[in-house]
């Protein structure tokens, strides 16, 4: 039998030289259980010494499925998205599928319309939408008739009824890291928050005002100030905080870029830390045990996120294509953890 044009080796080439239909290779290559033991690992000893490879585009034309998943994101320049986008890469990978990425040109734009259109033209089987709530950049899922006529899995937003939307619990991160806070004996706890448009930013903050309205303490507002997640702004908020809340004696910094820019502020003016200051931050950078001192901080993991939010679409897809009832659309929300470093433990506890 002649070999493709290409030099690839055909299924049905594996199939005479197997002894059995290509039907059955196709049933052996697609995990199929109607094929005995013994013709199974023949097949696949047949497979592997001639190292054939199924075509992904004969695949799709026969169960009228691409294979291939929609991505959408913006924001790469802060750490959360490109951690997020590396672990959807990842997951898609593992899962066989190939990663049709689009990349919004402002995180907080609402015109989302094209961005379907570009993705469904294309015909991938699902998408996930990891654009950081931001704004009313959500407004045309919940207000607009947008049905792009395939599954899609949010990340990184407020869950709401009827819509998949995976992401971490930022309010309880909040609430972890203030909470922590004052156990160590701090009592007077400032909070420098990211960009209040941010749904995260918004979540964290309201989890250290309950902790601190919890314990009886002070959550005002000159108790805090906001930042924009660079540590350019942490320089000026930890500036604003000095002169307005000159009692303060613990800070949770909304995300571990900001806290270093702390550190590094506090030092300058001779502030001890953890003695005369003490300071949680949010994110664990893999850099944030090498700070000076090391870093107490909320690790989230956007990587285990990323894969749920792909195993959510693809369990959401399989449902679909197998004609099953659909599945419920529910959010999964992930617990952060805290992780206790010298920067935030006084000294003799």
């Amino acid at each position: 039998m002649m070999r493709s044009k290409l030099g690839r080796v055909t299924i049905r080439e594996v199939a005479s030289a197997a002894g059995v239909s290509t039907q059955t290779v196709s049933r052996v290559v697609n995990s199929r259980p109607d094929v005995a033991r013994e013709t199974r690992d023949r097949v696949q000893k047949v497979i592997k010494r001639m190292r054939y490879r199924p075509s992904a585009l004969a695949r799709s034309l026969i169960q009228q499925r691409s294979y291939t998943l929609g991505a959408v994101i913006s924001g790469l320049k802060y750490i959360g998205p490109s951690r997020t986008l590396n672990g959807i890469t990842e997951a898609v990978e593992e899962a066989g599928y190939a990663l049709l990425l689009k990349e919004l040109p402002r995180i907080d734009t609402t015109e989302i319309t094209p961005v379907f259109d570009a993705l469904i033209s294309r015909h991938v089987d699902g998408i996930i939408w990891a654009v950081p709530e931001v704004g009313d950049n959500r407004k045309p899922f919940t207000s607009l008739p947008v049905n792009p006529g395939v599954p899609i899995v949010y990340m990184t937003m407020e869950p709401r009824a009827g819509l998949p939307v995976v992401s971490i619990d930022n309010y309880l991160g909040g609430r972890m890291a203030t909470a922590h806070l004052v156990e160590q004996g701090y009592r007077h706890i400032a909070h420098i928050s990211g960009p209040l448009d941010w749904w995260e930013a918004r979540q964290r903050m309201a989890g250290w005002k309950d902790a601190l309205r919890e314990a009886g303490l002070p959550a005002g507002p000159k108790h805090w100030a906001e930042g924009n997640w660079s540590s350019a702004s942490a320089a000026k908020a930890l500036e604003t905080l000095l002169q307005q809340y000159p009692q303060m004696d613990a800070i949770f910094v909304a995300n571990d870029q900001m806290a270093l820019s702390v550190l590094q502020s506090a030092w300058r003016r001779g502030l001890q830390i953890p003695g005369g200051l003490g300071i949680v931050g949010f994110d664990d950078l893999p850099e944030s045990p090498y700070f000076c001192p090391p870093l107490t901080t909320i690790q989230q993991d956007h990587y285990t996120v990323a894969k749920i939010a792909v195993a959510e679409i693809i369990k959401i897809i399989e449902s679909d294509w197998k004609g099953e009832a659909s599945l419920e659309r529910k959010s999964v929300v992930v617990a952060p953890a805290l992780l206790v470093r010298d920067s935030s433990v006084r000294p003799g506890k």
